[in-house]
């Protein structure tokens, strides 16, 4: 039974109703329903204050980490690639940043390494993903896309993924890919490619 009906019977002093006790009845119910909508958004608004808050405090502490992740294992990937022969001259451990006309941030690298004939952007990541693979083959075609836009001179564009933590199955995405596969062990970085390993070239 509806609550404003038990709450008419309860008041009314005889069996007879009348419109003024329903139309009192409904005005109380929908009142407090009013109330009661009121304190679940606020409660709902508060809820979601924290949710934001959480996210954000969560984003901070992931970027953070993951330079962090970039200070410990960017010392040593100029020497890997030294040692297979690149003898890169400009190492940028700020990276590289590709803008369109408006300005806007269309790719970003990690660390770039950069000799007279080749160009290699490096991603590195605290825990390397499946999906960094995907996302770094589109920052490398933008960087190729932008040096043929303004004309600059043609060099060899390669990539590398590095991680702290790079599980086999992610090992063997980068790979595949074309991209050069630098794994954390203790102090510094170890190049982790087979012998037959073919690099990709955009």
């Amino acid at each position: 039974m509806d609550t404003y009906v038990k709450r008419i019977r309860k008041n009314r002093p005889g069996r007879g109703l009348n419109f003024q006790k329903v139309w009192a009845a409904l005005m109380e119910e929908k009142e407090e329903r009013e109330q009661l909508n009121k304190e679940i958004a606020e409660r709902q608004k508060e809820t979601d204050q924290q949710i934001k808050e959480t996210n954000r405090q969560m984003g901070d502490l992931h970027r953070r980490f993951g330079k962090m992740a970039e200070h410990l294992v960017a010392p040593g990937i100029a020497d890997r690639f030294n040692e297979l022969g690149f003898h890169f001259d400009i190492i940028s451990h700020r990276g590289m940043e590709i803008r369109d006309e408006e300005g806007k941030t269309k790719a970003e690298v990690d660390m770039a390494l950069e000799n007279g004939e080749y160009i290699m952007a490096v991603e590195i990541k605290a825990t390397v993903r499946l999906n960094d693979v995907e996302h770094h083959i589109r920052r490398l075609e933008i960087i190729r896309e932008a040096r043929e836009k303004k004309q600059e001179k043609p060099k060899k564009i390669q990539g590398a993924i590095a991680g702290a933590i790079f599980g086999s199955v992610e090992k063997q995405a980068v790979i595949e890919a074309g991209f050069y596969a630098l794994v954390q062990s203790g102090d510094t970085m170890v190049m982790d490619i087979p012998e037959d390993f073919v690099p990709r070239k955009w």
